[in-house]
């Protein structure tokens, strides 16, 4: 039986990150699992690209998010450091 959430985020499977181009704020979304626990989550703004690696923009977004992309799976953070950065 496949989870409702999949299908309303419109995601292939879990931790599987998606575009949402017409979200009128967040840029995509994912359905992150971390072994019994599901969330839906919503990150990164809508419009903007990351940097490339070792650029000043790219580091400073990771030193200021470091603590949040530390907490896994479960956080927007993580997923925005993984997809967009």
């Amino acid at each position: 039986m496949q989870d409702p959430r999949l299908k309303r985020a419109g995601v292939s499977g879990f931790n599987k990150p998606k575009a949402t181009p017409n979200h009128p704020k967040k840029s995509h979304v994912v359905v992150a699992k971390e072994g019994d626990k599901v969330k839906t989550i919503r990150f990164g703004q809508q419009g903007v690209k990351g940097s490339p690696d070792g650029s000043a923009r790219n580091k400073s977004f990771k030193a200021r998010h470091a603590k949040n992309i530390s907490k896994g799976k479960m956080s927007a953070a993580y997923w925005a450091d993984k997809v967009k950065w």
